[in-house]
């Protein structure tokens, strides 16, 4: 088994992209604010450097084949990464996993 190979990150450029916006994020607006302010603020930050991106978008949950529900993720960068913006007053073994 190849130990480099299983532990580089999906679309490791992308994700390092996503997370320099959300420290600039943070550090522009500070803490203790609600989550959706955070997630308006990655869109402008997204559009400032030119990052692909959509907000609420609706998406169909199948279950063989019938509509059971709609997922809504906060955001989607560069059409393949799920952005969930959070909002919490520590870092726990939660978080971690």
């Amino acid at each position: 088994m190849d130990t480099d190979t299983d532990n580089k990150l999906l679309f490791a450029d992308e994700t390092g992209e996503i997370l320099n916006c959300s420290f600039e994020v943070l550090n522009e607006l500070g803490h203790g604010l609600h989550e959706k302010i955070y997630e308006n603020a990655l869109v402008v930050e997204f559009g400032l450097r030119g990052i692909s991106h959509s907000q609420q978008s609706e998406y169909p949950v199948l279950y063989k084949s019938v509509e059971v529900g709609k997922y809504i993720p906060d955001l989607i960068a560069f059409e393949k990464i799920v952005v969930d913006t959070k909002t919490i007053d520590r870092i726990t073994e939660h978080e971690r996993g």
